[in-house]
């Protein structure tokens, strides 16, 4: 066993997300992870290392007394490790231009980071918290972020292009595409399952409250739903996805004309809720039998699989798909709804396999392999890291 510890910290607009790892010979292991609702008063952090689970008290807020959230959180947390704090790994949304891969965070980087809050409004703002905190609590823990954007740098010009003057692509307004992480990872495991799947040409359906697709050949991104914001692609939870600008304008033009408005009810009002009027909760819609729960639902899988068509036109053809995420490790009726629309692929689910939640889920005759493989963005985070403190 190690004498150093490292935290990833996932920090969501409601959440945060920690993974606890053991600094091996072997690299990073994991051995705890834990969560904060921010929504729930009084704050919890719930957290496991390794059989033992425990719930706590938490002092602090999502806003002005997050110091006191990481602090309080440091002390649970390592009260149960042996080792010493060794260094802490952020996810950072966005990366803009100016990264393109993992790095050790002094004050330069944050403070470019910082000049990206308006492209991740909700999002980055979260990690930045969490950087300035751990600075504030321990000067002596090295630091180090991970980019969601970084995995899509790989795409070629014109996937990233809007069709907008040049001299604003060159300023930054262009498509990014988010979830590189989960991406990341999906494509090292499906190496260690399908060396041969994993070299073609394959679509990663992350499906979960934000949910974007990712077109793979041979593990590197060529295409992706999400563009310029984490807005973008196929609907989600409370997001609407792909939305014509004339709407905006629409919304601009009748009432909603300021952008904190137009911000809260495109993060917060649309997408399956939006839709649905009861829920942006998949499982709560799948249960609920009216024609407006189904319709949501019916619209969430035929973007999902319209997103799937056009990507095979950027990749030129396609071999496998892989569900992932909340919703796409879990919920089998999701699953055969995509691939039922996808039948004039070649597509063939096997239901059985696809109900067990097996990780190859196609028919035999199915011309496009299927598989559900779990994501885990924090063992991408503390692999980076890693790489960067050794």
């Amino acid at each position: 066993m190690s004498d150093d510890v490292l935290l990833t910290f996932n920090a969501g607009s409601s959440t945060l997300k920690i993974g606890v790892f053991e600094l091996a010979t072997e690299g990073a292991r994991n051995v705890g992870r834990g969560k904060i609702d921010f929504d729930q008063s009084p704050l919890m952090l719930r957290y496991s290392i390794g059989t033992d689970r425990y719930e706590k008290t938490i002092r602090g807020d999502n806003g002005t007394q997050f110091v006191s959230v990481i602090s309080d959180t440091l002390d649970h947390l390592l009260a149960h490790l042996p080792g010493k704090l060794r260094a802490v790994a952020h996810r950072v949304v966005h990366g803009g231009m100016a990264f393109q891969e993992a790095v050790l965070l002094d004050e330069a980087a944050i403070k470019r980071i910082e000049k990206l809050v308006p492209l991740a409004p909700l999002h980055q703002p979260q990690a930045l918290r969490a950087i300035r905190s751990m600075q504030m609590l321990r000067p002596d823990v090295q630091q180090t972020a991970s980019f969601d954007t970084a995995f899509h740098s790989s795409q070629a010009d014109v996937v990233r292009r809007l069709a907008i003057p040049r001299a604003m692509h060159d300023d930054g307004v262009r498509r990014y595409g988010f979830h590189g992480l989960s991406y990341k990872y999906i494509a090292a495991k499906l190496r260690e399952i399908d060396p041969e799947a994993a070299k073609g040409k394959v679509v990663t359906c992350h499906l979960g409250s934000g949910a974007s697709l990712c077109a793979m050949e041979n593990g590197t991104s060529r295409d992706t739903s999400m563009g310029f914001s984490a807005l973008d692609g196929i609907p989600m939870a409370t997001r609407p996805g792909w939305l014509d600008p004339g709407a905006l304008l629409y919304l601009m033009r009748t009432g909603k004309q300021q952008p904190e408005r137009i911000e809260d009810f495109l993060y917060h009002q649309c997408g399956l809720l939006g839709v649905s009027g009861i829920s942006g909760d998949t499982r709560v819609l799948l249960d609920d039998k009216s024609p407006e729960a189904a319709e949501a639902i019916d619209l969430f899988c035929l973007r999902i699989s319209g997103e799937i068509g056009r990507l095979c036109a950027t990749t030129g053809g396609l071999d496998a798909i892989v569900f992932t995420a909340g919703i796409g490790e879990n919920q089998p009726e999701i699953r055969t709804r995509v691939a039922r629309r996808l039948q004039w692929l070649g597509i063939e689910i096997d239901e059985d396999a696809n109900d067990s939640n097996l990780t190859s889920i196609n028919a035999a005759s199915s011309r496009v392999k299927l598989f559900v493989i779990p994501t885990d963005e924090e063992r991408v985070i503390a692999e980076e890291a890693v790489a960067l403190v050794a």
